[in-house]
Parts: C-alpha cells; structure tokens; sequence
C-alpha cells in the first residue's frame, strides 16, 4: 500500500475517533448536567469526588475505544504482518496512541506512517481528556473557594 493510501486511511481514522470522543464528551457533560444539578452550589464532597473517578474512568474507556479502532485497523491490513494476533496490534496501538512508544514491536512494512497518525491522533485525544477532567474539576471547586 503507498503513502497516499496510508494517509488517506490514518486520516479517516483519525475522524471516526475524533467522532467518538466528540459524542462521547457530549454524552457525558449531557448525563452530567442532568445528574448533578447540584454543582453549582455544592461544596466539594465525597460524592465529588466519586464524579471526578467516573469521569476519568469514562475518558479512559474513550480513549481505549479509540486506541482500539486503531489497533484493529493494524490487525486488518492485509500489509501488516507483523501482528499474529488481535491482543498484539491492540497493545502496539495503546503503546503508539499513549506516545509511550517502548519500541518492542515496530511496523517495518510500508504501512509504519499509520502508527505516526495515530501519535498524533492520541495526543490530541488524551489533551482533550485532560481538559475536560480539568473542566469538571474546575466546576466542582467553583464554589470551595469562594469568598462569603
């Protein structure tokens, strides 16, 4: 497959993730202003607490997801050999989508400019995560600090 191709299929990749992790922020700010109205005069709290973790293990589920549309991705193209199994290229992609890059299995085939793509795409995605952890956080302290 040529380089063209690679692009055109990171590119599309990169879409549908950037898809999922659209909706699924929509999804979770949705269901967070439907079940804790409270927020805006709550302190902050066990129950704050406890939102802060089913955020972050939402975002983390995202982000897995994402890393496995990649990871199936490797596994599927005919010109990647270097995956014998499912498990392998979903692990190549979280260490490629988290940038952690250990470098224990590479692709040596044409189709290497993929894992590029999906660098970039998993700062992108995981920068978002970031900021929207800090966005609950900075609605749940809203109120902690202010003066009375």
């Amino acid at each position: 497959m040529g380089v063209i191709m690679n692009i055109i299929i990171g590119l599309i990749i990169i879409g549908i993730t950037v898809t999922i992790h659209g909706y699924g922020t929509k999804f979770w700010i949705n269901f967070l202003r439907k079940k804790y109205k409270h927020l805006s005069e709550a302190r902050f709290d066990t129950r704050s607490v406890w939102l802060l973790i089913y955020t972050a293990l939402f975002l983390l589920f995202l982000n897995f997801l994402e890393a496995t549309v990649w990871g199936f991705t490797y596994y599927l193209l005919p010109g990647i050999t270097e995956f014998d199994s499912l498990e392998k290229s979903i692990y190549f992609s979280l260490v490629t989508f988290t940038t952690l890059g250990y470098g224990d299995i590479t692709i040596s085939s044409t189709n290497r400019i993929l894992s590029g793509f999906e660098a970039m795409n998993g700062i992108l995605l995981l920068g978002w995560s970031t900021t929207m952890m800090f966005s609950v956080m900075q609605a749940l302290m809203k109120n902690t600090f202010k003066e009375h």
